[in-house]
């Protein structure tokens, strides 16, 4: 069954296209190394907790919209070649600085429960 590594992070509003193109390019690299899908997700309809919320999980600022994206592997093997490929890649310094706040990201790895 697939690995997936998901993510969810806060990206300034005024930054959507600068974002959408960053994961785009992204995305050849990521099938490159073995992802066999990259899914991102801007936040629409995200109500804000009680006690905890998706803005409260990556402290995101007024004027930020939070993202949800996850990438599929095949299994956790191919996931963390990817990101040892990744790292060691001179083609990511080609990207350009990511259009967010990396330390307020919050990401993982997951086994597939289900699948229907």
């Amino acid at each position: 069954m697939a690995y997936i590594e998901g993510f969810v992070l806060a990206v300034r509003d005024a930054n959507r296209d600068v974002y959408r193109a960053h994961a785009a390019a992204m995305a050849p690299l990521l099938r490159e190394w073995g992802a066999t899908r990259l899914v991102e997700c801007w936040g629409d309809d995200l109500p804000h907790g009680t006690h905890t919320d998706f803005y409260g999980a990556v402290k995101a600022e007024p004027g930020e919209v939070v993202v949800f994206s996850w990438i599929e592997y095949p299994s956790k093997a191919v996931r963390d070649a990817a990101n040892a490929k990744m790292m060691a890649d001179p083609r990511m310094q080609d990207l350009g600085p990511m259009p967010f706040d990396g330390k307020r990201m919050v990401m993982g790895g997951f086994d597939v429960l289900l699948d229907a």
